[in-house]
């Protein structure tokens, strides 16, 4: 997936929170679909970069709306997280905070998302909901040890955990309005 230059692709991700009617926290991650080189992962809603984004903001808002149909009017971008790469991949992601106002109904693009999950954040932090895995994928000559959550029957780890990982201090602190 990299460019001829072998330089990462560019891709942004919007992390949307917000609260829920109980109060608590939520993070909104999607399943992606079985098909594509990030088939069946947790991650959020997110693509590459077209011509047409001004700004990776832009990436992020535009891959929100068409991949689970949250709308730009119903998004405050709280800030930008620090960039990460897939390990195997070839993507840059620069992920954008976002307070958001969620849709009765999430519209997934049946095409690429499976699932959306509005995620607890307690769901993150509680006793068992942490752990790691050898893993090998391949372009790696050794397994290495990767951390995760469980989140459900499924796993949110590599790009999406480095994302995560140190931003759940960050919202339990109360470093922005939500």
């Amino acid at each position: 997936m990299t460019k001829p230059d072998d330089s990462p692709v560019d891709s942004a991700v919007l992390v949307p929170v917000h609260r829920g009617g109980d109060g608590e926290l939520r993070l909104v991650v999607v399943r992606r679909g079985e098909g594509g080189v990030h088939g069946g992962q947790l991650a959020f809603p997110g693509g590459k970069r077209d011509a047409r984004d001004s700004t990776m903001v832009d990436t992020a808002l535009r891959e929100a709306w068409e991949e689970i149909g949250l709308s730009r009017t119903a998004v405050k971008i709280l800030a930008r997280l620090p960039a990460t790469e897939t390990l195997t991949t070839g993507f840059r992601i620069f992920p954008f905070l976002a307070r958001i106002v969620p849709p009765r109904h999430w519209r997934r693009d049946e095409r690429e998302i499976a699932e959306v999950i509005e995620l607890r954040l307690s769901e993150l932090t509680c006793a068992g909901a942490h752990g790691e895995e050898l893993k090998r994928l391949s372009d790696w000559r050794e397994p290495r040890l990767i951390p995760f959550y469980r989140v459900g029957a499924h796993r949110l780890w590599g790009a999406t955990y480095r994302i995560v990982h140190p931003l759940i201090p960050r919202l339990l602190g109360g470093e922005w309005d939500l």
